[in-house]
């Protein structure tokens, strides 16, 4: 046996995903349902005595069966034994009843709450990956992937298996039941069905595959038109491109309904006729019984036995076969998953609560190279520099020039690829870099603000009730941004709407920099945070940055030369070197 090639299997593989908690508890439910389809059996077998003495109370009494029971409570008649069977037959279907509702409870409980788990852990990997790996994917495959496709494997996965191991089981114990009391007609109605199954399922295995793949591409593609739309919902009113996304979306969303819609169709299509099929056998059964020796009155309890186990065992042979075309289905939305669940953590991840690195001299970039890939060309050719704490810094240069790319890794986004950045004489690397990172916030260009309150945009990432009042207001005081929001009518409880919407550009940068005042950071880079504000938009938001505190090491990137006019030290850079360093007077002021 290939073990290599069962691990590849993509269940093995989910079930290797799966937390030590679970697995006992699918043993568990495993158990429960070989359980249930023993109770199904004891109701099937309770109406044969049930039915035998309605019908042919003179014989009840020689069943060899129930002979231990009438001894035991010397029963002498047959119409002694009506009630105690009667209660028997009752209370094993009640039994059976419960026992499949419990089953039915136990496994949505535990297929959800695995789907909650796997969902969970995609999230938790892909938020813990590098820099380098976000800004290689496309959000709308990972959105997709954590939203709805991981859903579809507690729902259309993790449920369907538990479901047709319980049909097999069931179908397994009644096909032994039946064997016992028509051994003839059990086995060769099971051939029939199995067979006529059997050649349903080959013949849809492959449309049913395909249309799995299309469906799992095109939830994709769905999610990725529904997030550009709505994403530049601006751009969309004023270039009036409704339509545009509107046709995009309708296209994917046609073929993934329509390949939902077919593999619906063939899942349940099957039942029809194969329970016509029974009828027409049962009846065939029922019309040759009444030749046998003692009249067709004799062979009721048979009958009646055989049409309730056949009852029992259609359903569950349509539901193994519902969740067998479900898996085929779903086969590529599993994949899908695993390769979101095989992502692994990376090694910074195990340093996640590293004490703070204590910055209290220098930063030091040293021979830095970059390449985005081996293959790429080089991003930053040889970069020497030094950043001493509480200095403010300054890079220029023009767009493709490597700033931004150099103050990722300072901020340890990136791992240079040849050369190291220090800090204090310390390499920051995958051991390092955490701690490192406590040191620095971060003020974009574009400010993220999520439509919540302005006091929780200061203190973003901090869970409400840990919010401290006092030290968003003294950052808003910084950001010279107080007195605006103390003038709203509710304050720092005031909703900024989806993405700071409500807000002006040179509002939401300054809460961006009380964003980063309240982290309490050594070390704010500001990169082109400025660049998309007028004037004086921009020299308010400059004068905010020139009231902080000089124990605070400010970097900042800059496009326009009069945003870092004040800095301590400049550096400019151009095709990933530094061509010049100084200060502004004496690299700039001639320019001017």
């Amino acid at each position: 046996m290939n073990f290599d090639k069962i691990k590849e299997i993509p269940l093995v593989r989910l079930w290797t995903h799966l937390a030590p908690r679970r697995h006992r508890q699918f043993v568990l439910l495993l158990i429960m349902i070989v359980v249930t389809s023993f109770t199904e059996v004891l109701s099937i077998g309770a109406i044969l005595p049930f039915l035998a003495v309605l019908t042919a109370p003179e014989k009840v009494l020689s069943l060899q069966e129930i002979r231990p029971f009438i001894e035991y409570w010397n029963f002498k008649t047959p119409n002694e034994l009506l009630f105690p069977l009667t209660m028997i037959f009752a209370g094993a279907a009640i039994l059976a009843g419960a026992m499949r509702l419990i089953l039915l409870w136990l496994t949505t409980k535990l297929s959800f709450a695995t789907g909650a788990d796997l969902s969970m852990e995609i999230y938790k990997k892909t938020l813990n990956q590098p820099y380098s790996v976000h800004v290689s994917r496309n959000s709308s495959e990972i959105v997709t992937g954590i939203v709805s496709k991981a859903n579809s494997v507690s729902g259309g996965i993790i449920q369907q298996v538990l479901i047709l191991l319980s049909s097999a089981f069931v179908l397994i114990t009644i096909l032994l039941g039946s064997v016992a009391i028509n051994p003839s007609l059990a086995i060769s109605t099971s051939l029939i069905f199995g067979l006529l199954y059997s050649s349903v399922a080959y013949a849809f295995k492959r449309k049913l595959l395909a249309n799995g793949k299309v469906i799992a591409d095109e939830q994709t593609i769905v999610m990725k038109s529904l997030q550009e739309g709505l994403g530049g919902i601006r751009d969309v009113l004023i270039d009036g491109t409704q339509d545009v996304y509107c046709e995009a979306y309708r296209k994917s969303d046609r073929r993934f309904r329509v390949a939902q819609g077919n593999n619906a169709f063939m899942s349940g299509s099957p039942r029809y006729t194969i329970e016509a099929l029974a009828m027409v056998l049962m009846a065939f059964f029922a019309y040759s019984l009444t030749f046998s020796e003692g009249g067709f009155s004799t062979v009721i309890p048979t009958l009646g036995t055989l049409a309730l186990g056949a009852q029992r065992m259609l359903p569950a042979l349509q539901q193994g076969f519902q969740s067998w075309a479900n898996l085929q289905s779903t086969e590529a939305i599993l994949v899908d998953v695993l390769k979101l669940l095989d992502q692994k953590l990376p090694d910074t991840y195990k340093y996640e609560n590293s004490a703070p690195l204590r910055f209290q001299s220098e930063i030091r970039g040293s021979d830095l190279y970059f390449q985005y890939n081996s293959e790429g060309p080089s991003v930053l050719k040889g970069l020497d520099f030094a950043i001493k704490k509480g200095t403010r810094i300054g890079f220029v240069g023009t767009t493709g020039s490597g700033k931004s790319t150099l103050l990722d890794i300072v901020m340890g986004l990136l791992e240079p690829t040849s050369g190291e950045l220090t800090v204090d004489g310390q390499t920051i690397r995958f051991d390092t870099v955490r701690a490192w990172q406590k040191n620095i916030a971060h003020v974009p260009q574009s400010i993220y603000l999520s439509d919540s309150s302005i006091l929780e945009n200061i203190a973003f990432g901090t869970p409400p009730e840990k919010i401290d009042r006092q030290k968003a207001v003294r950052a808003a005081q910084q950001a010279q941004i107080s007195s605006h929001i103390e003038s709203l009518k509710e304050g720092y409880e005031t909703i900024v709407g989806e993405r700071g919407v409500r807000l002006s550009g040179g509002q939401r940068q300054r809460i961006g920099i009380a964003r980063a005042l309240y982290k309490e950071a050594s070390v704010i880079v500001f990169d082109e945070a400025t660049s998309a504000l007028d004037n004086e938009t921009e020299k308010a938001v400059m004068d905010a940055i020139e009231g902080l505190g000089k124990e605070l090491t400010i970097i900042m990137i800059a496009h326009r030369i009069s945003t870092v006019s004040k800095c301590d030290n400049i550096y400019e850079m151009k095709d990933g070197r530094i061509v010049k360093e100084g200060r502004y007077s004496e690299l700039f002021a001639r320019k001017v």
